[in-house]
C-alpha cells in the first residue's frame, strides 16, 4: 500500500506542479517515448540475467506491494517455540525432538505457532541445525561456522533481485537519452516545416530524457531499496534461531538462551523481557 501511495505522490508532486507553472500535460504524453524506454530497459533485463535471476526477481516484485510480515509478534511467537523446543531437550533429552524435527508440520508442538510454520525457510533452518544437534557428532563451533555460511548464501540469494532492479533503474536515464535523441534526429529530418511545428517535435523528444529520469529515480529505483530492506528483515529471523541455537549448544538455559537470541532482534521488534515472558507462559498454558 505504501508503494501505491508513494507512486501516488511522486506523479501529483511532478506533473502536478507542471500543471500549476502552466505546462500542458497532453504534451507530456508520449506513448512512443514509453514504448522505446520501456522496450529497451525489458530486453536489457534479459540480455543482462539468466533464467534464475529473472525468476528470482519476477517472483519478488508481488512483495514490493505487502507490509514487513516480521512483526513483533512474530518473532515472540518464534522465540516461544524455540523455548519450548529447547525446553523439551532439556528435560527429555535430544531425541525426544527427533519426530518434531522431522516432521514438523506433524507435529504438536510447531502447530501450535502457524506464523512461524508458514515461513518454511526459517523452520527449515531451526530443524536442519536441531538435526545436528541431536546427532551429537558436531561441536558449537562447526555449527556456527556452518549456520554463518547458510545465512551469507540466503543473503546473497536475496540480493540478485536487488541488483537486477537496481541496474535496470540505473539504465532508464540511458534509455530516456537514447528516446530523446531518436526524437532529435526525427526533427533535424523535418527541419522543413514550420517553427511552431518544429517546436513541438523537439519538446516531444526531450520528453523522452524526463521519462528516463522519472522512471529511474521515482519508480524503478525506489524498488530496489525496498526490497533490500525486506531482505535484512528475513535475514534477522534467521540470526536470531542461530543465537538462540548456540547458546543452548554453550549449556545456557532456555530462558536465557532466548533472551540471547531476542538482544540481536531491531529495537523496533524486539519485545521486552516482561512481553517475551508473558507471551511464554501463556504459549505454555495453550
Amino acid at each position: 500500500m505504501l508503494v501505491i501511495f508513494g507512486y501516488l505522490v511522486v506523479i501529483g508532486s511532478v506533473f502536478g506542479g507542471f500543471a500549476l507553472g502552466g505546462g500542458h500535460l497532453g504534451s507530456l504524453l508520449q506513448p512512443v517515448e514509453l514504448l522505446m524506454i520501456g522496450g529497451a530497459a525489458a530486453g536489457a533485463f534479459l540480455v543482462g540475467n539468466n533464467g534464475k535471476a529473472i525468476r528470482a526477481t519476477l517472483k519478488a516484485m508481488p512483495t514490493l506491494l505487502h507490509g514487513s510480515k516480521y512483526s513483533k509478534a512474530l518473532y515472540m511467537e518464534l522465540m516461544s517455540l524455540l523455548f519450548e523446543v529447547l525446553g523439551k531437550v532439556r528435560k527429555e533429552g535430544l531425541m525426544s525432538i527427533e519426530g518434531d524435527i522431522e516432521a514438523p508440520k506433524e507435529s504438536p508442538l510447531f502447530s501450535k505457532y502457524p506464523g512461524v510454520l508458514a515461513n518454511h525457510h526459517v523452520v527449515e533452518f531451526m530443524t536442519d541445525y536441531l538435526r545436528l544437534m541431536v546427532s551429537g557428532n558436531m561441536d558449537a563451533f562447526q555449527i556456527e561456522n556452518l549456520m554463518d555460511n547458510e545465512i551469507e548464501t540466503h543473503h546473497h540469494e536475496g540480493e540478485v533481485p536487488v541488483h537486477c532492479i537496481a541496474k535496470l533503474g540505473d539504465a532508464m536515464p540511458a534509455f530516456g537519452i537514447v528516446a530523446a535523441v531518436m526524437g532529435v534526429v526525427h526533427t533535424m529530418a523535418s527541419v522543413g516545416i514550420p517553427p511552431a511545428e518544429l517546436g513541438i517535435l523537439i519538446a516531444n523528444a526531450l520528453v523522452g530524457t524526463f521519462l528516463g529520469i522519472l522512471l529511474a529515480y521515482g519508480f524503478v529505483g525506489p524498488l530496489a531499496s525496498l526490497l533490500e530492506q525486506k531482505l535484512q528483515e528475513s535475514t534477522k529471523m534467521f540470526q536470531c534461531v542461530k543465537v538462540t541455537l548456540l547458546a543452548s549448544l554453550n549449556g545456557y538455559a532456555p530462558a536465557l538462551a532466548v533472551e540471547f537470541g531476542r538482544k540481536v532482534l531491531y529495537s523496533t521488534e524486539r519485545p521486552t523481557f516482561g512481553e517475551l515472558e508473558d507471551h511464554i507462559k501463556q504459549s505454555k498454558a495453550r
